[in-house]
């Protein structure tokens, strides 16, 4: 009896209006990440929407995670306990939820176009959430690690730091928040959406192994003990999983939940079968290492633009990525090409944004997994991005049209003799400069794709 009272609480939960909200809550995703690179530094860790302002936004992880941790809020740890909801818990919320749903369906003729996205953000003990930033913060200076591939420990971490940039927003003051279409609710029986603000990309990086599975163990049942999660099975719940190695040892308990991803991993080297997919998954953008070059740098960089082709990063890489190598192979000492291997701190990333802003294309073949962060530099620098990775998934690709600002080149035709090179000369000057352009204005441009592609979105998550 009790299995079927759940079954059909979690069946109620499941409804259109739920999918449907999910679809605005990816658009509102869409403004937060594009407007992080278009910001310059000032002392707020927030987004701020209002144009009157003279100050503007930190976007530097590092700066304004400083401030976020100086400024706001707690150093001690603090031992919430943890919940065990009962049955009777998850009945008497599933007849809350519902009752008011059913209110705003009747009470609301545009039901839900006409209101903001009601989002439950979790205050999970700070081991999860505070105490993880600290970590970083504490230790970021004094650390040169790396990972088994040679990669920066701590920049893999700003490259994946979403999670953070999105729960900063959704728990900032009302005045300072950029996701205006998304309500932060008090009540699980109000909400939409839930976040689980848990920072799995940290804990996997700057803990010990066996420390950082208990911590994922101790995140699981949490979060699976909450009444929410109960009624609904993990499907109206929101897990930042934006590295491919995170919170791996407890993935198969959370399948049902929406990950944020960086990509959809078509190889099955990262993810299991049936873990990951469009109709359930978000996939967001890496956060770029450099900084954005606006119309006014495109503009002053065009006669500047002297390199053909340009890259600079790790030249071997895993599964798909090997496509490096051969890369590397083929296109090293041709002229109007620069292929330097990458190197981390300060002076790395200087010499890859000087590298792009001289560069009229840039490479962005496959990393371990089918994306790469290259990609999302090379956009925010004017470059135009040549992508070779053929299981690659983009993210919202049924809002933004990437034949408009990067090239797309199959694995088999990059590695033949001469063939990319000559296929790069054979691009006119008017196609270079409409992309170039283009590049300038995606971020102005985005509530156009949005509008042309919402039905899209609508449709496919109906179809889940």
């Amino acid at each position: 009896m009790a299995n079927k009272q759940l079954h059909t609480l979690s069946s109620r939960s499941r409804s259109p209006i739920l999918l449907f909200t999910i679809c605005l809550f990816v658009f509102s995703l869409i403004f937060l990440l594009f407007s992080l690179s278009s910001r310059h530094p000032s002392a707020s860790p927030y987004p701020n929407s209002n144009p009157n302002l003279s100050l503007k936004p930190e976007t530097s992880f590092v700066a304004a995670l400083e401030h976020f941790l100086d400024h706001k809020y707690p150093r001690a740890s603090s031992s919430s306990p943890f919940p065990t909801a009962s049955e009777e818990d998850v009945s008497r919320l599933d007849d809350q939820a519902f009752s008011k749903e059913r209110d705003r369906f009747y009470r609301e003729p545009y039901y839900p176009l006409d209101l903001p996205i009601r989002v439950y953000v979790y205050d999970m003990p700070t081991k999860f959430t505070y105490d993880l930033l600290w970590l970083f913060r504490n230790s970021y200076r004094d650390t040169a690690n790396l990972t088994s591939n040679g990669s920066p420990v701590h920049r893999l971490i700003e490259q994946h730091s979403v999670d953070y940039w999105l729960w900063a927003d959704l728990i900032a003051p009302e005045s300072e928040r950029l996701l205006k279409s998304v309500v932060r609710v008090e009540r699980q029986e109000d909400a939409d959406l839930f976040y689980v603000p848990f920072f799995t990309t940290i804990s996997f990086f700057l803990l010990e192994k066996q420390q950082c599975k208990a911590l994922y163990r101790e995140a699981l049942k949490w979060v699976t003990d909450q009444p929410a999660w109960k009624r609904s099975e993990g499907r109206n719940h929101i897990f930042p999983i934006h590295h491919p190695w995170s919170f791996k040892s407890v993935r198969r308990y959370v399948k049902n939940a929406i990950w944020l991803l960086p990509d959809m991993d078509s190889t099955g080297n990262w993810y299991k079968p049936g873990q990951v997919f469009l109709e359930k998954d978000l996939i967001l953008p890496y956060v770029p290492n450099v900084n954005l070059c606006d119309n006014k740098c495109i503009s002053e960089s065009e006669s500047k633009r002297s390199t053909l082709l340009y890259f600079r990063g790790r030249l071997k890489r895993n599964a798909g990525g090997k496509i490096r190598a051969k890369l590397v192979a083929e296109l090293s000492g041709v002229g109007g090409v620069v292929i330097e291997e990458g190197t981390t701190g300060e002076e790395g990333k200087a010499a890859s944004q000087i590298g792009m802003r001289t560069s009229i294309f840039c490479l962005s073949p496959a990393g371990d997994t089918p994306s790469s962060a290259r990609l999302f530099d090379a956009i925010v620098s004017g470059c135009i991005p040549v992508i070779v990775s053929d299981e690659l998934e983009l993210p919202f690709e049924g809002i933004l049209d990437y034949r408009k600002i990067a090239l797309f080149v199959s694995s088999s035709d990059a590695v033949q003799p001469g063939w990319l090179l000559n296929f790069l000369k054979g691009v006119s000057l008017a196609q270079i400069q409409g992309m170039q352009r283009n590049l300038a204005k995606v971020c102005d441009s985005i509530k156009v794709y949005i509008i042309s592609d919402f039905f899209y979105f609508f449709v496919v998550r109906l179809s889940y």
